[in-house]
């Protein structure tokens, strides 16, 4: 369609920060094209004089904080890889690759033994020490580094969780330096970086954690996931209803999901743009592949202050939470490859405060075409997320719209506030392992291991002073229909009460107010009847109440009866709902005949039979 300029696209302010901003990118690129063609010996002359300059305008007190941290500081922030981050810290680490579905090959890091601990099998089949799979995901322009570039190891969210007795595993994106690589496709290629989070949701998430319960043998993992890595999560759970099966609980770090927009002025009319403009200013290939170029001729104090600059001026972020030393340290591992396709799906999603898949058709808002009565982009359905979610949120994290978020995501989530936490805090934050560490223990020793198809009112959000209780479902006035029944197996019915009379049952928790969570959450043991009366036993026992007569059924009918159901269903005759006095049983998608007080069918075949032989 012909697309006339200046007409349904931005006002003329927004084309002013536009041309503005692209002015800026122009610059970066010309800059970093003559410093490519640099011989060494100038770049580091550049990187010398820089330092001169910061130490003539620091201050003496500035200066004495960073020499009394910046040995171990400087070792973390110059380790070249996730390896040689973990040797550190002392702990051994894998490293695995996996193929996607696409050809692709992801890089995945795994943390499955505490210290002293190397000799030992772990999750390897027969005879090895079993232990409950955690699989982590970083955000955006990242790689798995940003969980562990940090300053003291009790605030490192996977060594803890390694100390804990879990075996942790961590992934990678791909394009990102772990993730630089395809069977079919060269990263020089722009077919290699054509690429968005649709690819992520479609291949690199459920391909990895496949991988890793097949290398585990275990059949589920719990999901931690930070910024865009709990936007792929949502993603990847609401398009793969199979994977639900697979993830105990999602714990959402710092979730994203539609943010509200860009602090910054100029940079939101950017979001405004045509993708196409996008595309223009950064290529179709990586974005801001220049970062690395600054790091290198930068003293890194500078390049600190520059990234508080930039982090300040877009997202209003004042980074206070985070010490000048972990700065030093986690900084040069902030940044990873990714392609441009990737942030423009963003801005996609930030201009039509939706969460959708990648728009490949962009109309102009003013043309017919724009009309969501001829097109209409595809959404990621959310609420269809069986999954238990756990959302840890900042109070003063510019991206996240946490009434928005939780409008599209299932009743049951649960949401907690860190009142002061900005969007980075969640990973480098000076309290981090006192304010953030004790919820995501807390979700996993409350989901992990579980079945939470067969234990769905077991909620994160359900609360009393003691910790935790279940809760099932509401049911409606006859003791059995509920909105949730339809998705149900039949160990859900058992749990669930199904046969309680209504007066039995209690309203399932939904969306938890984070003012009412409490600093420590305990598990407790569900009282009963939930507990320990399942409804096989509650049928049992209203029959021997009953007296129904004899069926009259012969012994091959009633062998037949007590067959179970189809092998391709997921439910078994073993777990019934009753309806009726004596009435039907519903199993394993069929229905067989229970004790009734009206004629069998085979007493009315007889009298039938004993009728035409008197004629």
């Amino acid at each position: 369609m012909a697309r006339a300029p200046l007409i349904g696209r931005l006002y003329w302010r927004e084309y002013l920060a536009l041309y503005a901003s692209l002015v800026l990118v122009f610059l970066e690129g010309f800059v970093r094209i003559i410093t490519l063609g640099l011989p060494q010996p100038i770049i580091r002359f550049c990187y010398n004089r820089s330092r001169n300059v910061f130490h003539v305008l620091s201050s003496s007190q500035g200066r004495q904080a960073r020499s009394k941290h910046g040995s171990f500081a400087t070792s973390v922030a110059n380790s070249a890889d996730f390896v040689d981050l973990c040797s550190l810290f002392g702990y051994y680490a894998e490293e695995h690759v996996v193929q996607t579905g696409d050809g692709y090959l992801l890089g995945l890091h795994r943390l499955g033994w505490r210290k002293g601990e190397e000799g030992l099998r772990v999750n390897a089949g027969r005879g090895s020490l079993r232990k409950p799979v955690v699989y982590m995901h970083h955000g955006l322009l990242m790689n798995s580094e940003v969980w562990i570039c940090l300053t003291e190891r009790e605030r490192c969210l996977p060594f803890m969780l390694v100390e804990k007795g879990y075996d942790v595993w961590l992934g990678n994106n791909r394009g990102n330096k772990y993730s630089k690589k395809s069977i079919k496709a060269s990263p020089t290629s722009n077919a290699f970086w054509d690429f968005s989070m649709d690819q992520f949701a479609f291949h690199d998430i459920p391909d990895s954690i496949n991988y890793i319960l097949a290398t585990t043998a275990q059949l589920s993992l719990s999901y931690i996931g930070f910024s865009q890595g709990t936007a792929q999560a949502f993603a990847t759970l609401s398009i793969h209803p199979t994977l639900n099966d697979k993830i105990d609980v999602f714990i959402a770090l710092a979730p994203a999901m539609s943010p509200a927009g860009i602090h910054n002025g100029f940079v939101d009319a950017l979001i405004k743009a045509s993708p196409d403009v996008l595309f223009l200013a950064f290529g179709r290939r990586s974005i801001l592949s220049s970062a690395t170029m600054w790091q290198a001729i930068l003293y890194p104090p500078i390049f600190v202050r520059l990234i508080d600059i930039s982090l300040a001026f877009l997202f209003n972020w004042g980074s206070k939470n985070i010490s000048a030393h972990q700065k030093l340290a986690a900084y040069p591992h902030l940044y990873s490859f990714t392609s441009t396709k990737s942030v423009v799906h963003w801005f996609q999603i930030i201009r039509n405060k939706c969460f959708q898949m990648y728009d490949d058709d962009v109309q102009a808002p003013l043309s017919l075409g724009a009309s969501e009565r001829y097109y209409k982009v595809a959404k990621f359905p959310t609420r269809n997320i069986k999954t238990p979610i756990v959302l840890v949120y900042g109070g003063s994290d510019s991206l996240v719209d946490i009434e928005v978020m939780l409008r599209e995501l299932p009743k049951h989530t649960v949401a907690k506030e860190i009142p002061h936490y900005e969007h980075l805090d969640f990973l480098w934050a000076d309290h981090v392992e006192t304010l953030v560490h004790p919820q995501v223990y807390e979700a996993l020793e409350a989901y992990a291991g579980r079945d939470h198809l067969k234990e769905k009112y077991l909620t994160f959000g359900s609360i009393t002073k003691s910790g935790l209780e279940r809760r099932p479902p509401a049911m409606s006035e006859d003791g059995f229909s509920s909105p949730m029944t339809a998705d149900m197996s039949d160990s859900e019915l058992r749990m669930n009460g199904f046969g309680h009379s209504p007066s039995a049952s209690m309203d399932l928790v939904h969306h938890t107010s984070p003012a009412k969570l409490p600093d420590r959450l305990e598990p407790v043991t569900p009282t009963p009847p939930y507990s320990s009366t399942t409804a096989p036993e509650m049928a049992q026992s209203r029959a021997s109440k009953e007296k129904p007569k004899p069926s009259g059924l012969n012994p091959m009918m009633r062998k037949r009866q007590r067959r179970s159901g189809s092998t391709s269903s997921s439910r078994s005759t073993d777990s019934v709902a009753k309806f009726g006095e004596g009435g039907i049983l519903l199993g394993a998608g069929k229905a067989t005949l229970g004790s009734v007080n009206s004629p069998s069918m085979a007493d009315v075949a007889h009298k039938g039979v004993s009728d035409r032989r008197k004629k």
